[in-house]
């Protein structure tokens, strides 16, 4: 029985050695395709883009306040692009951070075990509602209610677009959060409740600070993600590029833009459509260097726990 036993194990172990193999040349595999897909990506982007600026100056592109490709002459200062992106991106992120964290807060340390099994996943829910649905809403509701609080208010403005925007993000601030509250070690809470701190004590001043990098990480995921929101922002804020911090006025996105173009409106081949390229690179360099500087952040905030 024993030498059945000891056949078996030197039959299976090979077996076992083989189907490891092929895992790890799986995982490493999807890994590979993962960093491919971003290469050819950036390749691309960098093959449109370097015809583009041979035809159109790059201190223009980046420097000029007028932006009009398809008309003629043609002018390509990408300045009030990303002027509109970032007041939609900045807009999104006053209204969804606040109510984010405080919806996790509320989930992580206050709400009942019945409550939070409801509330979250509900929460969750809002994620999978298509972003041309939230613009949809923002174009037959969210809108004709600014024009009334605010007559002189454009019809499609960027407190519209930031508005669909911030309730887009907000699942993921919540989610995110709440996930890093609720994984504060219970120690923490229980040394400051032994000190005689109150509920508020801990939360604010214990498990907050505790959780706070994990926090800083789900608001720059949201910030990014609202950056390159496309089909909200291009039925809610307009396209209408001008350099203005007024939120009541009509915008153009940085991917608005692109999908205005991407429909037909320029030849291929012509700078006006290899502009989308060059815009699509501008972009990624700043979600990029946004990433980048979130790593820097989270490095110098992370909290480490035995």
């Amino acid at each position: 029985m024993a030498t059945t036993t000891t056949s078996d194990v030197e039959l299976t172990a090979p077996n076992r050695r083989w189907f490891e193999s092929v895992i790890h040349v799986l995982l490493l595999a999807c890994a590979v395709v993962s960093i491919a897909t971003t290469v050819g990506i950036v390749a691309v982007l960098l093959g449109q883009s370097i015809p583009f600026f041979r035809e159109v100056s790059i201190v223009e592109f980046f420097t000029g306040t007028d932006w009009s490709p398809l008309f003629k002459p043609a002018h390509y200062g990408i300045l009030p692009l990303v002027c509109g992106t970032v007041v939609v991106a900045g807009g999104a992120a006053v209204i969804a951070i606040p109510l984010g964290l405080g919806t996790a807060i509320y989930l992580s340390e206050y709400a009942t075990p019945p409550v939070r099994h409801i509330v979250k996943p509900a929460l969750e829910i809002l994620a999978g509602i298509p972003s041309v649905v939230f613009g949809y809403m923002a174009v037959v509701f969210i809108s004709p209610l600014i024009r009334k609080v605010f007559p002189q208010a454009d019809y499609f403005n960027a407190l519209n677009a930031s508005i669909v925007v911030g309730v887009m993000i907000l699942p993921m601030v919540i989610s995110l959060s709440e996930d890093v509250l609720r994984s504060v070690p219970r120690s923490l809470r229980e040394g400051a409740f032994a000190l005689g701190a109150t509920k508020l004590d801990v939360t604010m001043g214990v498990v907050v600070p505790a959780a706070l990098s994990g926090i800083m990480a789900s608001f720059l995921l949201a910030i990014a993600r609202a950056i390159g929101e496309t089909m909200a922002v291009t039925l809610a804020a307009g396209a209408t590029p001008q350099m203005t911090l007024n939120p009541l006025k009509s915008v153009q996105t940085m991917t608005a833009y692109i999908v205005e173009v991407s429909q037909g409106d320029a030849v291929a081949g012509t700078p006006e459509h290899r502009s989308i390229f060059a815009v699509g690179l501008t972009l990624f360099v700043m979600t990029l260097a946004l990433n980048v500087v979130a790593q820097m952040i989270l490095a110098r905030m992370r909290e480490k726990y035995e």
